[in-house]
């Protein structure tokens, strides 16, 4: 039942970009689960756009805000704070994973539980500054899945 279920979920992410261009190329998706009480958590992927774009904005109805954050090294200290957009070079996959950038989901509304799917909406901003918004169905883990989920393409 297992395999079903994430057999299904990446389905179901393979469909969520089957309609008009694609601006981005989104691989091995996952957020991480949360438990009761838990306020915040954070969504991670591989995007690439292939003509270039730029991550300008995502949001979430699992949480109240959804942001997209990098956490860089200040000194000695590890900071993380929200972007207003993040660029995606032509060609070039940005990683978006724990400890650089990655997708803050805020003021969660319920806990994300292992195996089920969080939607998180992209909004993208192409090369010629066409605004898009591409809509996923995120698996959520408790840890990051084994080799980065590496063969996997959504």
């Amino acid at each position: 039942m297992r395999k079903f279920s994430s057999c299904l979920g990446a389905a179901l992410l393979a469909l969520s970009f089957t309609a008009g261009a694609q601006v981005v190329d989104v691989k091995s998706a996952w957020a991480r689960a949360s438990v009761p009480g838990q306020k915040a958590t954070g969504a991670f992927m591989t995007l690439t756009a292939p003509a270039g774009a730029t991550l300008v904005g995502v949001r979430s109805p699992a949480a109240g805000v959804a942001e997209v954050h990098e956490m860089k090294m200040d000194g000695d200290v590890m900071k993380m704070r929200a972007i207003p957009s993040l660029a995606l070079p032509a060609g070039q996959a940005v990683e978006l994973k724990p400890g650089g950038y990655h997708v803050m989901l805020l003021d969660l509304k319920a806990p994300l539980a292992k195996d089920s799917q969080v939607p998180i909406t992209l909004v993208l901003r192409d090369a010629k500054g066409v605004e898009s918004q591409l809509e996923l169905k995120v698996p959520v883990q408790a840890v990051a899945p084994a080799g980065g989920m590496a063969g996997h393409s959504h």
